[in-house]
């Protein structure tokens, strides 16, 4: 076991090394970019510490590396699974809207980008929503049950199967009017 952890700091360590060298960057120029202390960052590359997931996460955002792929296999074989979330630790929204529960599908970095959530309703549910910031836009594709949004001035109900892709840089809703329906929303920022 002690060998396997060996291989993994070594392979980390040498990662994390070259991605920074390769962007011409210092131990202090990394350190400010990614907020990271230069010793903490000097210790993991001579392996005598081993990062938290947060100082990880923290060191692939300003080295511009895949956090799924620091610890691929030296041969260059990789997995092609990116991040496996299982359902009970996907993130939950339950204090937005009436009646409505909201799952964050998308990863965190995407966050002001593309953003994916799964919303179930129950009966009578609602979710309104003030104006997104000009030029966003939501798709939304019912899974199961009948929604109906409203945008503006407009609405539309949509069964089962059905897609909307409507501006959401003004005021919209989307109501479950008679049975709990779910549906998959992603919101788009150009």
């Amino acid at each position: 076991m002690m060998e396997h952890k060996n291989t993994i700091a070594e392979r980390l360590a040498k990662r994390l090394q070259e991605a920074r060298k390769g962007l011409g960057l210092s131990l202090e120029a990394t350190a400010k970019l990614s907020g990271v202390s230069r010793s903490m960052l000097s210790q993991i590359e001579r392996m005598e510490s081993s990062p938290t997931v947060a100082t990880l996460w923290s060191l692939t955002q300003a080295l511009h590396v895949d956090f799924a792929g620091l610890l691929d296999s030296e041969d260059g074989a990789k997995s092609n699974i990116v991040e496996l979330m299982r359902a009970h630790r996907t993130p939950t929204i339950d204090s937005q809207g009436e009646g409505c529960r909201i799952r964050i599908l998308s990863p965190p970095g995407q966050a002001g980008q593309i953003e994916v959530y799964e919303i179930q309703f129950a009966a009578n549910g609602m979710l309104t929503s003030e104006p997104h910031r000009q030029g966003c836009m939501e798709h939304l594709s019912v899974l199961s049950g009948k929604l109906k949004v409203s945008v503006g001035e407009e609405s539309a109900v949509l069964e089962k199967g059905d897609t909307l892709r409507y501006a959401a840089d003004c005021a919209h809703a989307i109501i479950s009017p008679e049975t709990p329906a779910t549906a998959i929303l992603i919101v788009y920022n150009s």
